[in-house]
């Protein structure tokens, strides 16, 4: 049995070697490294609050995120406002 961030797992991408990545909703929560990527050659897993501003930046490896999808989302339903 292997651990998912296996260095011998094949179906796993190499750390991000990108200085700027656009995701989309569907890729959030956002980390960096991405979930679909070795960690044994990378920094450790962070989670990047993205949601709000639509950029986030890795404290470890400076990857710049751009959400390509960013809405605003209306959190007040009453109508009229």
């Amino acid at each position: 049995m292997s651990h998912r961030t296996d260095a011998r797992n094949e179906n796993l991408g190499q750390a991000s070697t990108e200085k700027r990545v656009i995701v989309s909703r569907d890729d959030l929560p956002l980390s960096c490294p991405a979930a679909k990527q070795k960690l044994w050659n990378s920094h450790p897993r962070v989670y990047l609050p993205i949601e709000e501003s639509g950029e986030a930046h890795c404290p470890y490896c400076g990857t710049h995120y751009a959400l390509s999808d960013q809405s605003t989302i209306c959190l007040n339903t009453r109508p009229g406002h």
